[in-house]
């Protein structure tokens, strides 16, 4: 990693091995910021060839943020580093079809674990590796909307992510004399494994705006819920 007096920014991305999180390290290094991106396990990724193609310029932290013991690794790992955006990208889903009351407790468990629990787990773990006027941002959804939910489906998903709003907004509660800038990010509905081949946005539509949505708010204290186009998404 690049550590000519710091004349770069520096973005810590949870999850950026593949899909959204991938895109988004790419897009920042194209907009001159150093990326340490974290990837599950050992094995090869997109990520590592990125990091090839840009050694000074690209980190790799190994890290499954639903690890504890792993979380708290990476904490003192980082714990010389200051970092101007750190941006947990995490999501899993379940079948869509799926009602709260057909879901297994342990589906149940998964779910939430993963997109809400594992997410804020970091936040507060790596909060003060973030420099004092830095961004901490999440990726949540425009479905963790309850104002906008008026077609159901998805309902663990959508819980999970409902969840994960809710404890963020206690978090910046907590913090509200804090001047770094707080972000819950809605990508949009994007086609990846995740969202499906159905999605309205390819990622290349999505990531640019999310990544320009995220620089918008530097210098802005508080939480706030934004979609990738900068448009604030009700509770």
């Amino acid at each position: 990693m690049n550590s000519d007096l710091r004349l770069r920014k520096v973005v810590l991305l949870m999850g950026a091995s593949r899909g959204l999180g991938y895109a988004m390290a790419e897009e920042f290094l194209q907009r001159g910021w150093d990326v340490i991106g974290t990837v599950r396990g050992s094995a090869q990724t997109r990520l590592h060839e990125l990091s090839q193609r840009f050694p000074e310029r690209v980190a790799i932290e190994s890290v499954d943020i639903t690890v504890p013991d792993q979380i708290a690794a990476l904490r003192c790992r980082c714990a010389h580093r200051r970092v101007d955006l750190l941006f947990v990208n995490a999501g899993v889903s379940n079948d869509p079809k799926e009602t709260i009351g057909e879901v297994s407790t342990e589906e149940f468990i998964r779910v939430m674990v993963t997109n809400c629990l594992s997410p804020m787990r970091v936040v507060e773990a790596l909060y003060d590796v973030v420099a004092d006027e830095g961004t901490i941002g999440l990726m949540s959804s425009g479905q963790g909307s309850i104002s906008n939910n008026t077609n159901g489906m998805r309902e663990v998903y959508r819980g999970s992510k409902a969840a994960l709003n809710m404890c963020m907004r206690s978090f910046a509660a907590r913090h509200r004399a804090d001047r770094r800038a707080m972000v819950l990010m809605a990508p949009g509905w994007v086609r990846t494994d995740l969202g499906g081949p159905d999605g309205r946005l390819a990622i290349e539509e999505s990531i640019p705006g999310v990544v320009s949505t995220l620089l918008s708010v530097r210098d802005k204290p508080g939480l706030q819920y934004l979609d990738y186009l900068g448009r604030s998404v009700p509770w």
